[in-house]
């Protein structure tokens, strides 16, 4: 059987979310006068609102994913079949990288950039494990039918409680490092970004089976 759709909705919706990501960024920036708080919460308003709308719309096709560490903890748990996630992995970095490109055409920039924004250290990488442990440990604790707005909630805290502003997402942190905008990352910084994702998802697993929870994923 081929399984495009799947593919498809985890590239258009993962494109989406980096497109939100970063588009209100920019114009958060453009509009907040130099304060980085009101920029930031505009963001997270933005990232907050997307999210939502994505899993709703697409979860009923591909599960919502959008995230490479949630593909390889489903496909751990046997909850996504295991030979499609190498193909959700590489629609989630296209479309992340499309993303990036859409908002820079939106707002007349250059489109094939990299970003210049150093984001590094421990306390960093620690906030990147806790972010992402906290997002499949929610995700994997969802009732069903709630997740859309437990995962965007749990985002929208996110960015403001951990160091990093929670990209909890390896095709986040690839999509913005080909960005030089408020949202980007240095792409020298990513690798470690990513370790500490992969880190923190699997912690968050863990924790969901310690506590023996009965209920299904529904995730996003």
């Amino acid at each position: 059987m081929i399984h495009w759709k799947k593919y498809f909705a985890e590239l258009v919706g993962t494109a989406a979310l980096l497109c939100a990501v970063i588009g209100s960024g920019i114009m958060a920036e453009q509009l907040a006068a130099g304060n980085t708080a009101v920029a930031l919460l505009a963001n997270t308003l933005a990232t907050v609102f997307a999210l939502y709308v994505l899993i709703e719309t697409l979860g009923p096709v591909s599960g919502a994913h959008f995230n490479p560490v949630v593909s390889m903890v489903m496909a751990y748990r046997k909850d996504l079949a295991r030979h499609h996630l190498f193909a959700y992995v590489v629609a989630q970095l296209m479309g992340a990288a499309l993303g990036a490109w859409a908002a820079h055409a939106m707002f007349e920039l250059e489109i094939l950039q990299w970003s210049t924004k150093v984001r590094t250290g421990p306390a960093q990488w620690f906030a990147e494990a806790v972010a992402t442990g906290g997002l499949l440990f929610v995700i994997l604790r969802s009732p069903e039918g709630k997740a859309s707005s437990i995962v965007a909630c749990y985002i929208g805290a996110a960015y403001w409680f951990t160091a990093s502003t929670s990209f909890a997402n390896p095709a986040a942190a690839f999509g913005r490092m080909l960005t030089n905008t408020f949202a980007g990352i240095a792409p020298s910084d990513v690798p470690a970004f990513v370790l500490a994702q992969i880190l923190g998802g699997f912690l968050g697993l863990m924790l969901h089976s310690l506590l023996k929870s009965e209920h299904q994923p529904t995730h996003s």
